[in-house]
């Protein structure tokens, strides 16, 4: 058993031992001091006792993602040899981590301008890569213009075609399920490489794409149908078509309908 978990923490050893069993990996359950068989090649602890567990390979248990550095460990790898925070952009936008064809992770975004957990995984995964997928135009420049304030308009990004990445699916949370599929089919496409701000030279909205964001505007809302002049910002990416009927119902951009 090349495995041991080390720790006090009921809430850790359950995590731990949980997430081993799903992957069928043999492992050790040992006190705070007990000796550490030979056979062991990585402990597994928690944040209170990181610093009582005395071994040279540590994984700190947080939550059931230690298992991809656990891994990664145990194939005698620090890093991947190619990571990708790939995204499907839209309304809820789908994320998937994927590293070397492997899928660590799946998120679904909140927002398109939900990119905390972007920096998040830009900080757990040092050399991974953005990848966003080509189409949502509007949803995928709100979410590059909140990434570029933070990383700058002269990040790198992999623009990808997106075309057929999005699968039919049956069932409960349709849209869920597709967006993150979406989401790990472009993390396994090839893409080309541009800066951010490239990627944010929108032209000026046409009249029919005014009409159709405010003919969105009363299906969202029920009954509001938002300004042009709101309307033209939803186009460009400056706002969400969320805050475009709130500025509505304020009374906020209302003329030039």
């Amino acid at each position: 058993m090349r495995v041991a978990i080390v720790t006090s923490d009921a809430r850790v050893y359950y995590t731990a031992a949980r997430v081993l069993k799903e992957y069928g990996i043999p492992f050790h359950s040992l006190r705070v001091g007990e000796r550490i068989p030979f056979d062991v090649e990585v402990v597994l602890t928690g944040e209170r006792d990181r610093d009582s567990v005395r071994f040279p390979v540590k994984v700190v248990v947080k939550d059931e993602n230690f298992i991809d550095e656990l891994l990664a460990k145990l194939e005698g790898r620090e890093r991947f040899k190619r990571i990708y925070i790939s995204i499907d952009p839209g309304e809820r936008p789908g994320l998937s981590v994927v590293a070397d064809n492997r899928v660590l992770e799946v998120h679904h975004l909140k927002s398109p301008r939900d990119v905390g957990i972007i920096l998040d995984l830009l900080e757990k995964y040092p050399g991974a890569k953005i990848k966003i997928g080509h189409g949502a135009k509007r949803q995928r420049v709100l979410m590059l213009k909140a990434l570029a304030d933070l990383l700058g308009y002269d990040y790198p990004v992999i623009v990808v075609n997106e075309y057929r990445t999005t699968p039919k699916v049956g069932g409960v949370e349709v849209s869920q399920v597709q967006d993150i599929v979406a989401a790990i089919n472009i993390g396994l496409r090839e893409g080309r490489t541009v800066p951010i701000g490239e990627l944010l030279d929108v032209r000026e909205p046409t009249k029919r794409e005014i009409e159709d964001i405010k003919r969105r505007s009363r299906e969202l809302s029920g009954n509001i149908t938002i300004s042009s002049r709101l309307a033209r910002e939803v186009a460009l990416g400056n706002i969400t078509l969320e805050e475009a009927i709130e500025r509505h119902k304020k009374g906020i951009g209302r003329r030039s309908r």
